[in-house]
């Protein structure tokens, strides 16, 4: 009764509507069972089935009231409702797209037998948001690393050039700022060290969301700028680079060991917007960890303990993800191949004169689109990175 009435209103609106029909009935129906195919394979290549047997095999185990009667397997609780939350969110996106699908081909195929020529257009369209569907969902079963699905700090540090450099750092962490904003992330400024004359010297930002830290991995490195500088009163072109450093909030469980003896914490007025606050206490720390060499400040709160508990977060996340990186370059190198991490070696060039170009040195992913990507369009170039890696 519902599809029937569905088609019934879609037709006295299409013929109030006069934009010419891109498709027909039967080559909708052609895209939309491509499409399902390659739901399916996908579905099968993820092995999603056993998932979903396995998240029903926990949720039945979980209604045993004997695992809540016992204190001593609080630990086996939560591992449950941990691997649960995790099947959760593998399963249930991919079951809503594969329910999709379906019910878009029967809404077709009614309107294929009623001669319904005019759903074309609206099936065509439905078709295309199911496909942005599918690729995001394709790219976020790329995200299988062990900390893919958490937050992530975003530190964003200028390289040799000061002002140039330091404006160039502001540019990226306007960016990354606009990037969260449109992927629906939460963005928090950690830190924020102004420029003598313009720009920054250091800033991070703290962004939280599903898979934040899997999809910014990708921006780990060093970014270069090419223009003419507004600094210049001789408008020369200028050679700019800055450096972003992503690293996972590590949860509670991982055990990372900071002695006291190893740290050093220093203790500031805070700088930039605050209010009165900022200006008048010393609430913004400094943390350095001796033997790494590490440095991470926070001003963001207006409690020195709580800016302290985020600078210790933020160091324990270094910490993890250096020895994580170092442990990957060892197996590298047992392997016959080594990576040169250093300050020439951009990810990315951003070249704003003699032409416009962003691209990629990794991916060769480029556009020309310049403006788009500062203004947060950073999502193609995650893309590709993610693709080629996987």
């Amino acid at each position: 009764m519902t599809r029937f009435f569905f088609l019934n209103t879609f037709r006295r609106v299409a013929h109030c509507i006069s934009t010419p029909v891109a498709h027909t009935l039967k080559e909708v129906l052609s895209e939309l069972g491509a499409l399902r195919d390659q739901i399916d394979a996908r579905y099968q290549e993820l092995n999603l089935k056993s998932a979903e047997e396995e998240l029903a095999d926990l949720r039945q185990k979980m209604e045993d009231p004997a695992l809540f009667a016992d204190d001593s397997r609080r630990s086996q609780v939560r591992e449950l409702q941990t691997r649960m939350a995790h099947l959760e969110r593998k399963t249930e996106s991919w079951g809503a797209l594969k329910h999709a699908i379906a019910d878009a081909i029967e809404y077709a195929e009614i309107a294929a037998m009623e001669n319904a020529d005019g759903m074309a257009a609206e099936l065509t369209q439905k078709g295309e948001a199911l496909r942005v569907d599918f690729e995001k969902l394709d790219l976020e079963s790329l995200l299988t690393g062990p900390d893919d699905a958490s937050n992530a700090f975003v530190n964003i540090h200028p390289g040799a050039g000061g002002t140039e450099s330091q404006d160039w750092a502001d540019m990226l962490l306007r960016a990354y700022t606009r990037y969260a904003e449109i992927e629906g992330f939460t963005a928090e400024l950690v830190d924020y060290q102004e420029g003598e004359e313009a720009g920054i010297k250091n800033a991070t930002l703290f962004i939280s969301g599903p898979n934040a830290f899997g999809y910014l991995k990708a921006e780990n490195g060093i970014h270069r700028l090419v223009r003419i500088s507004p600094f210049d009163s001789n408008k020369r072109r200028h050679t700019s680079f800055a450096a972003v450093h992503v690293s996972p909030e590590i949860s509670d469980d991982v055990e990372i060991e900071v002695l006291d003896k190893d740290l050093r914490v220093d203790v500031y007025r805070a700088s930039g917007a605050g209010g009165q606050h900022v200006n008048k206490t010393e609430s913004a720390v400094r943390m350095t960890h001796m033997p790494s060499g590490i440095v991470v400040s926070s001003q963001s709160q207006r409690s020195q303990i709580q800016n302290r508990l985020t600078c210790m977060k933020m160091l324990k996340a270094q910490l993890y993800e250096r020895a994580r990186a170092e442990k990957e370059a060892e197996i590298e190198s047992r392997g016959g191949e080594r990576k040169d991490i250093s300050w020439g070696n951009q990810i990315r060039s951003y070249v704003f004169h003699p032409y416009n170009m962003v691209k990629d040195l990794r991916t060769g992913h480029e556009t020309a689109q310049v403006q788009d990507v500062m203004d947060g369009e950073f999502a193609p170039f995650i893309d590709a990175y993610l693709r080629k890696t996987k």
